[in-house]
């Protein structure tokens, strides 16, 4: 596009922006509720809500309270949210063989919610780091993250949460080919209408350090993740990723983090024309949160501008710790 402009004083770019009528006839993006999906963390229990010290606002909850959450949502118009599990530290092993346990903390959660509040899509995560002894996406051996026997597990883990009635499944492992054994193990389970939303281009950033406190997993990470999650020096490689995954069959994709990523989002969105979201991980979220708990900016305005970015990058959606202030923002 190459914008004519005639010039000053004929046009006055500011006359459009004088009044909030004509600031809103003019505006080229929107955010509304359907746009959201809610992260939650469950955690054993009954009536817990146990705050999370580095994501202010932010509550490990227990099943029942999950169920209150998805409430919660319902009431709101959020379309879905999304779950990750909490783990006794006591259940994480080098075989990670509870992740595939159908009485798994997640989907018990996952049951609960959708007998409760059926209206509300629940998304899951796929990866082993909840449930590995080692902190990682996938197995170890001799030091090494190792992709064929970890897609494995995945695709059991992914039956699983199917089975308990996941709407939309999340890998968020970033090995290669999980998304092509999942879509086939789905069709041959008979989970046809089970959505997939991949972590396609998912960054090994400094941003998740909050979300590892949430799922207790920051003690137990050895070594980093850059084995398997994207250089951020990268975008080239992330079109890739995403052609690749949609090819095997995802639904949707996401970019993972979201706000030092737009350009990313952009060009997933301009390439593809498929539905692209975009998670606003912990640490931005703490960022907005602590610097308005301070008094240092004013965490509203912060907040909705943060998210309007997402749509003017082309996101179809977000997956946000604060949809529920934002839904009642926007209502």
């Amino acid at each position: 596009m190459h914008p004519t402009v005639a010039p000053f004083p004929t046009t006055r770019l500011r006359r459009t922006r004088m009044k909030a009528p004509l600031r809103a006839l003019v505006q080229e993006n929107a955010l509304s509720v359907g746009d959201l999906i809610w992260p939650v963390f469950v955690r054993e229990g009954q009536d817990v809500l146990e705050e999370i010290p580095s994501m202010p606002g932010v509550f490990r909850r227990s099943v029942d309270q999950v169920v209150e959450a998805a409430r919660e949502a319902a009431d709101l118009g959020i379309p879905a949210i999304c779950i990750f599990p909490y783990t006794d530290p006591a259940l994480k092993t080098e075989d990670c063989a509870e992740a595939w346990n159908p009485d798994n903390l997640s989907n018990r959660a996952i049951r609960a919610v959708k007998a409760a509040v059926p209206e509300v899509a629940v998304m899951t995560d796929v990866a082993l780091d909840p449930y590995n002894i080692n902190g990682h996406d996938g197995f170890v051996e001799n030091g090494e993250i190792v992709n064929d026997r970890t897609v494995e597990a995945l695709v059991k883990m992914t039956i699983v949460q199917a089975d308990a009635g996941a709407d939309i499944i999340g890998p968020s492992d970033m090995m290669d080919g999980r998304v092509g054994a999942m879509r086939s193990a789905l069709e041959a389970s008979g989970h046809h209408d089970v959505t997939i939303l991949s972590y396609a281009a998912k960054y090994a950033s400094a941003f998740y350090g909050p979300f590892r406190d949430a799922v207790g997993a920051s003690g137990a990470l050895k070594g980093d993740k850059t084995t398997y999650q994207m250089n951020p020096a990268n975008s080239d490689e992330a079109l890739r990723l995403v052609q690749r995954d949609l090819q095997e069959g995802a639904d949707m994709v996401m970019v993972k983090p979201g706000m030092p990523y737009l350009d990313v989002c952009r060009r997933v969105k301009e390439s593809f024309g498929v539905p692209t979201f975009a998670y606003q991980v912990s640490g931005e979220y703490s960022m907005i949160a602590g610097a308005a708990a301070q008094g240092w900016i004013d965490g509203d305005k912060a907040m909705m501008e943060s998210l309007m970015c997402f749509k003017r990058a082309g996101c179809d959606g977000i997956l946000t710790y604060f949809a529920p202030a934002v839904a009642r923002a926007l209502s």
